[in-house]
């Protein structure tokens, strides 16, 4: 597949954030000049992010300083998204062992669960998890396997970061996949739900805020498995960047045929 940008202009613009909009502390080539355009054109943007290693209000902070003034609400997170989804799968008050970091911690307890240290709970939550060590590998293992539940934030196998990695990759972190697959493969035990991207419950978390029909969307990353195919199967545009973690070479070999192939976000605005 080539390269394709939009000829029309869409109502909502979803942008997933990691590799799409900024990598590391600094916003990505037009990026930002992309977005202050849409903005000043009264489209509606979102961001959706299958990291949850940051809070809504982190999210829109750092958006913020570096020139994108964005309320929280217009943030999106896989573990916003699980706070909503175990609410109705589990009883208030709930006890859960996180595999995850601070902020999808603060944003379960903010829901109103326990989170407890042991395998006496009702469900583990795999995230990613740069603390991840044996202990926590034990609890999750001795807790899935007395019949806690299991549940993960996001499929993705790694998050991109600044820099190349060997043989001129991009550079990345070990993401929630790998804590899913541990888990799995001491347990036998299969992940009961992965709520993030292109998972049915972050597409219906998004057109919840969106306002408009799918129809008048576009859902914009770097990753064909997560962004592209949940755009495509909300029923949106679903519109590849190559400025993260998928090559343009990658897309000819894919199953999932994205809308648009842009270089970067100045590609999204149509001719």
């Amino acid at each position: 597949m080539t390269l394709k940008r939009p000829s029309r202009w869409y109502d909502a613009y979803i942008f997933d954030l990691d590799g799409t909009v900024y990598l590391g502390g600094r916003l990505l080539p037009t990026a930002g000049e992309t977005l202050l355009t849409l903005r000043a054109r009264g489209k509606r943007t979102l961001f959706l992010s299958n990291n949850p290693t940051h809070t809504r209000a982190e999210y829109a902070e750092r958006l913020t300083a570096l020139g994108l003034p964005t309320p929280p609400a217009d943030i999106i997170s896989s573990g916003v998204v699980m706070a909503d989804f175990l609410s109705r799968q589990l009883a208030p008050g709930a006890k859960l062992f996180v595999i995850g970091e601070r902020a999808l911690e603060d944003t379960l307890r903010a829901a109103g669960f326990e989170l407890v240290d042991d395998a006496g709970c009702e469900a583990v939550i795999a995230s990613f998890d740069r603390g991840f060590n044996y202990h926590k590998l034990q609890i999750g293992f001795d807790a899935l396997r007395a019949g806690a539940r299991f549940f993960a934030t996001n499929p993705d196998k790694y998050c991109p970061v600044p820099g190349t990695g060997p043989g001129g990759v991009v550079a990345g972190q070990p993401d929630c996949a790998a804590i899913i697959a541990a888990l799995e493969a001491c347990t036998d035990r299969t992940c009961e739900a992965i709520v993030g991207k292109p998972a049915r419950q972050t597409i219906d978390a998004i057109l919840a805020v969106t306002g408009v029909a799918a129809a008048d969307c576009v859902m914009t990353g770097d990753r064909l498995e997560t962004d592209v195919a949940m755009g495509l199967n909300a029923g949106m545009a679903g519109a590849l960047t190559l400025t993260g973690a998928t090559p343009l070479a990658a897309v000819a070999g894919s199953a999932i045929r994205p809308t648009y192939v842009i270089r970067n976000l100045g590609e999204l605005l149509p001719e």
